[in-house]
């Protein structure tokens, strides 16, 4: 079975002159592959992503959301743990199914490959390429500035893997008022985005007037995710990337970066959304 987000390992501390021997946690990391099969199609895979095992479901949701291949609500029928008998139980629990209802919402190609966890495979796709998937410009969201600021912290608050081990990122969605809804821990960037996304596909939950808020910086496959998960707005606590900028200017996405408790950058905004 697939270990847990977290790994044991004796570690040896040199501290000074000192040397001591201790268990330490790391945070676990393990490839996932994704399959896709509908009706008259068997599963076949279509790429491996390493990520931190747990809400393996949410990510393989968000990642056929944001890759264009279920724009439709009802578009995926189950979400599943591989059951091939060929298959080792380890490699049965980073295996998972997506089945949809029919022929995804596009096709999917041949195979992505292997994706690490620093970038997301979508940040090989071009701002053309993405203007050709129809995506509208997303509705802004108001939110106060105060909020805004708070954000980073509301987020660190729901990190306990991060509290244990500082070796991974979250992404958290957020009312404009500064509610929870969702958030997720993962050795990825992009993975965590996938996983609170995902999380709101497989249990119908709207994404309207919701923010976006990531741990780390804002890189262009960030950007893109929201952009096809219809978010509003993006808070970061690092830095964006210039293609990140285009894109979120592009598609009408605030972004927001260098977001502390007393100020903020602001990035890209399509009007005057961050008030008070």
């Amino acid at each position: 079975m697939s270990r847990g987000p977290v790994t044991r390992f004796k570690v040896e501390v040199l501290d000074g002159e000192r040397t001591s021997r201790r268990e330490d946690v790391v945070v676990t990391e393990e490839p996932l592959e994704l399959r896709l099969e509908w009706p008259g199609r068997p599963a076949e895979p279509l790429v491996v992503t390493m990520r931190t095992p747990g809400s393996d479901f949410e990510l393989a949701a968000g990642f056929c959301l944001g890759e264009g291949f279920a724009v439709r609500p009802d578009a995926i029928r189950t979400v599943a743990y591989c059951t091939d008998v060929k298959l080792t139980r380890e490699q049965q629990f980073n295996t998972v199914t997506v089945t949809f209802d029919g022929p995804p919402d596009r096709e999917p190609p041949q195979r992505y490959g292997v994706t690490s966890a620093a970038c997301g495979v979508c940040g090989q796709q071009s701002l053309d390429e993405l203007a050709e998937r129809d995506y509208a410009p997303v509705d802004p969201v108001q939110v106060p500035v105060d909020v805004v600021r708070r954000l980073p912290d509301l987020l660190r608050e729901a990190q306990p893997t991060f509290g244990r081990t500082g070796g991974l990122h979250a992404a958290g969605l957020f009312t404009a008022t500064g509610d929870r809804v969702i958030v997720k821990e993962d050795v990825g960037r992009h993975n965590a985005v996938d996983k609170v996304v995902g999380w709101t596909v497989l249990n119908q939950q709207t994404r309207s007037g919701l923010v976006l808020a990531v741990s780390g910086r804002a890189g262009y496959e960030i950007v893109q995710k929201a952009v096809a998960a219809g978010l509003g707005m993006i808070v970061a606590v690092g830095a964006p990337s210039s293609l990140a900028v285009d894109l979120a200017r592009r598609f009408g996405v605030t972004l927001v970066g260098f977001t502390r408790p007393d100020r903020c950058v602001v990035y890209a905004a399509p009007e005057r959304v961050l008030h008070g």
